[in-house]
Formats: structure tokens, sequence, C-alpha cells
């Protein structure tokens, strides 16, 4: 009887408040590999907002991929289901037939209360998910307007080169798809908000093609133009599944013999530049709205890009150049998962993977995640940067796999074929030590982490190139 009083005062005590849910500013850069200011994996790379925004994140050293292809990529962080489950390997298999009862990230926010939207590349451009939003720019069907071309294609002079083309146009910045992306997000920052927002802003620039204002280019004298690190005997330890992805024979024989080496990686230069410069009216937006004090950002790369490294160019292989993302959280103090916010330019060496995202962010907010999710909150690591970690998994094609320790990368490919590469003595992965006899307990400590079964593979869904677009399920 001695309690009641005590259990009556407690009753009339006020209820503590709840934590205020936090926005969520969710940014996409698509190809976009280490060549930025923060990894310094270029040293004439100019990303100052980049920068400006690693100075208040957890930057992830080393962040990957779930798969280095754009429609696996994506697919596989908006829902938080690993390529080897879905069945999603490659750009030309429709996810959402693959994953009709998934739930996506922002659905996943919808579903708490928030509104949903955004403009731009956040899904591959034709499997949209008109679902996934509230509202969206320029359309849910159409994620971003059309960018202007050169009078003369290709800008290069490699024939029939297609989009795998570089050159300056003589337009206005304003003119730009991811120009346009960027004011109409800043404008909804600046909007007056009745309910927390998950706002995507997807940036296009810097995949193909490198057309960007002449003033980019120019940022980026050809001649003094630093190419990568290359060692021509690289690919002859490489086993033939890995030489069918690298393709030498063709972009990189390309390249070479019409002297464009120099100036395919200015256009990268200029395009990340670019980007960086459409990031900057974001964050800036996000100062001046009042926001930025209860709003967590992300920043990712949907997978890396090789400029000739181990003579190979674009994505679509196991290698560090196009797996390794740039990956940047930034929470303020009072985010319900993480009360104390995360600190400012701190620097996490360890292994994550992009799938990590969709727990992480739910996580962060202290919303309810579904049972499907094959990552794992970061959460821990924005706590403790240094805190022990696992490997991370990348995959490329039904079958084939790349482990990144911290240490190692072990790629098997679907006919059992091996790669292994130390990155304490080869961060350019020259040498392949698959088959000495030296690394056997490594590899078998890495093969742990390879999935036990690979899904079968998703149908492909039929493109109309006219229009870029596929019959979507209703």
């Amino acid at each position: 009887m001695r309690l009641l009083p005590a259990l009556l005062v407690l009753a009339l005590l006020p209820a503590a408040p709840a934590a205020k849910l936090p926005n969520v500013l969710f940014i996409a850069v698509d190809d976009l590999n280490d060549w930025i200011e923060p990894l310094g994996g270029h040293p004439q790379a100019r990303t100052p907002n980049l920068a400006r925004l690693a100075r208040r994140s957890l930057t992830f050293e080393r962040a990957y991929t779930a798969a280095p292809s754009c429609n696996p990529s994506r697919a596989a962080l908006m829902t938080g289901i690993a390529p080897y489950n879905s069945g999603i390997y490659n750009n030309r298999q429709a996810w959402r037939p693959a994953m009709r009862e998934a739930v996506t990230l922002p659905q996943a926010f919808m579903r708490a209360g928030y509104w949903a939207g955004g403009s731009g590349k956040i899904y591959h451009g034709v499997y949209p998910d008109p679902p996934s939003w509230h509202e969206y720019s320029p359309s849910k069907m159409h994620q971003r307007s059309p960018d202007p071309r050169p009078g003369t294609q290709p800008a290069n002079g490699i024939p029939e080169s297609g989009n795998f083309d570089w050159g300056p146009l003589d337009v206005d910045v304003a003119e730009m798809s991811d120009a346009k992306v960027a004011a109409w997000v800043a404008a909804k920052l600046k909007e007056p908000h009745d309910r927390p927002f998950f706002l995507a802003c997807g940036f296009f620039r810097p995949h193909l093609p490198w057309h960007v204002p002449r003033n980019y280019l120019s940022r980026f004298p050809v001649d003094g133009i630093l190419l990568p690190r290359v060692f021509d005997g690289d690919l002859a330890d490489i086993p033939g599944a890995g030489l069918k992805m690298a393709r030498p024979e063709r972009d990189h024989a390309r390249v070479t013999a019409h002297g464009q080496w120099k100036n395919a990686v200015q256009g990268y230069l200029a395009s990340v530049n670019f980007v960086d410069e459409m990031l900057g009216t974001v964050l800036s937006a996000l100062e001046e709205s009042g926001q930025a004090g209860n709003t967590v950002v992300v920043l990712w790369g949907d997978h890396g890009w090789h400029l000739g490294e181990k003579h190979h160019w674009r994505k679509f292989a196991l290698w560090e150049e196009a797996t390794r993302v740039p990956l940047l959280i930034s929470a303020p103090p009072g985010t319900p998962g993480l009360p104390e916010g995360t600190r400012d330019g701190a620097v996490s060496p360890r292994p994550v993977n992009l799938l990590d995202l969709y727990p992480t962010l739910v996580d962060l907010a202290g919303i309810e995640a579904p049972d499907s999710l094959d990552g794992r909150s970061l959460v821990p690591l924005l706590r403790d940067p240094e805190r022990r970690w696992q490997p991370s998994v990348s995959t490329y094609g039904r079958g084939n796999h790349s482990v990144r320790s911290e240490d190692f990368r072990y790629i098997r490919y679907a006919d059992g074929t091996e790669e292994l590469y130390d990155h304490r003595v080869d961060p350019m992965e020259w040498t392949n030590l698959a088959a000495d006899g030296n690394y056997k307990a490594e590899k078998r400590k890495l093969a742990r982490w390879l999935p036990g079964a690979d899904a079968p593979d998703a149908p492909n869904q039929p493109q109309d190139r006219r229009t870029n677009e596929v019959a979507l399920p209703q």
C-alpha cells in the first residue's frame, strides 16, 4: 500500500516528450567514384562542397556497392534486399515485379508519417517506382528532364561511341537537368513543412556522356591532366571471367587508339566538379531553410567507375575502382537513434555496404524496419567509427561475388575461378594472390562471407529504345 502514493505521483507527472522525427535529405550521385576530395582518389579533383559536407559528417573510407551497375545497386539500396536474394543482377531486369512485396526506403518513412518526394535519378531511369513518392519532379514516371547535347556527336571523335562521349556544351548551367534537380530540391527545403520529410535528390552527372558547360572543362586543361596509374601487364594473372568483364579490347583500346585518354579524364573531372556545384546549391538551401538542425543528410554514389585502371572503363566489374563508393552521413544532435549526433569530420576505416543504408536510416529515425533487410545498421559505427566490423560483399551477375575486408579483396566467379589482392601493399590490385599457397587461410576466412545461394535471374524487361521506357506492371 505504501507504493500507491508514489505511483499516483508518477501518473500525474507530464509524459516526457517524444523525440522529434528527423527529416532526411537523401542525395545520390550517379557513377561517382573515389576521385573526390574526402577520399583523395585523384589529386586534381575539385569538390569543395563534398569536402564541406564531409566536415559535418562521418565519411566511410571503405564503402562499397551491392552491385557495380545502376539498376541492381539502386534496387538493392532502395529495398534493402541483396542482388543474390532478389535476382536483380543487371540493368535490363525490372526490379519491382521481382520484389512486389518489398517496402522501399521512402515507403518505410511514408508509413511512419513522413512526406516523401524528390527529383532526379534515384531508381534506375527506366524503372521508376511511383508508389515510393507523394511527389516527384518532373513526374513520378520521369525522374529527370533530358540534358542538352553538343551540336556535333560524338564530340570526342571516336566513331560510333554513343553515350561514351565527352566534350563541351555552350549552354547556360540552368539548362542542365542536374541544375533543375538542385533548384527543385532547394525550393522544397525552403517550403514550410507540417510533417517530417524524406527528400530525395538524384544527380545524374558524372554519368556518361560527360557533356558539361564549357567553363567546367576549362578548369582542367588537357595538357596537365594526370592519368590513372596503370600496369601494362595487369591482366596477365586475371582469370577468363575477369577478362570478360574488363574487355580491354573495347573501350580502352578505342580511347588509347584515338588519343582520348586525357580528354576523357578531363571530362570526368569536369563532370564531378559540375555536380559538386549543384550539391552546393542544395547544401546552402538546407542551411538557409532553418531545417539543418533536424535533418539527417546522407550522400552516396551507386557504384564506382574505372577510367583505364586494369585496362577497363565504366563499372561492370568486381575490382576496387568499380565497387568503391562515396558514403557520407550527417546526423544532428537530438536524432532519435543517435542523440549525440555524428562527429564532425570523422572518418571510419571499416568496410561497409550500401545495403546498410536502409537499416541505418530507419534506425536513426527510430521507425520500424521491414524484416526483409539484408544490410546492417551503421549506427554503431556512427557512434564509434573504429568499432570492429564485417567485410562487404558486392555482386555482379549471378554467382560472381567480391568480398572486401579492411586489408583484402577476394573475388570468386561463378565458374569457381578466383582473385585475391592484399590492399596493404597493392592498392591498385595489380598482383593476384589467389594461387599463392601462403594465402589459403585468408581465402577461407573471406569465403565464409560469400552468399550461401544465388537467386535465379529475374526476367529481363524489354526496353523501347526510342523512348527509353519500359512497360511497367500495373
